[in-house]
């Protein structure tokens, strides 16, 4: 009984091995043919599952004005509370899109302990700012990359620094 039992487990999981490879495969037929999801992917640090729930849950990226805006929406921005020109910064909040936010961060918690060379941002947050600290404010950054990339639309460029007009 008990090893039919497990043989009938066994086989579940052989299932969802196969639905999994399935659903890998879809999204990857999606990123050969959307431009979008192809420009997000080429952005270090962003995997597939990551640039598809990007492009899906945005829509278009001029529906946000600015990065910040949609990191906001994304739910990456301390909540910030002061007066008198003190500003006090708290912690994220439970707001926006969960599934977006959580790729986001576990990917940048992947790249802030797994990095063979971290770039100086990177190092230098790192001595400044708790590990939570560190892994959230990456993921704040990649938001905005991926907007600004999507806004844009250009391709990716490592190290681009944008012209502020004057």
């Amino acid at each position: 009984m008990l090893i039919e039992s497990l043989r009938d487990q066994l086989a579940m999981i052989g299932q969802l091995d196969e639905r999994i490879l399935m659903i890998e495969r879809r999204l990857n037929e999606w990123k050969k043919s959307d431009d979008a999801v192809k420009a997000i992917s080429k952005i270090p640090d962003v995997g597939l599952l990551t640039a598809t729930a990007a492009v899906a849950a945005m829509g278009e990226a001029g529906a946000f004005r600015s990065g910040r805006e949609f990191a906001v929406w994304v739910g990456l921005v301390p909540k910030q509370t002061g007066s008198g020109g003190r500003v006090n910064l708290h912690g994220i909040s439970k707001r926006g899109d969960t599934y977006l936010r959580t790729l986001l961060i576990h990917g940048a918690r992947s790249v802030v302990t797994q990095a063979k060379e971290p770039g100086l941002w990177l190092k230098n947050m790192k001595q400044r700012r708790p590990l939570n600290g560190v892994v959230v404010a990456l993921a704040n950054k990649m938001a905005r990359t991926i907007w600004a990339v999507l806004a844009h639309g250009r391709a990716y460029q490592k190290g681009y620094v944008s012209a502020r007009p004057a």
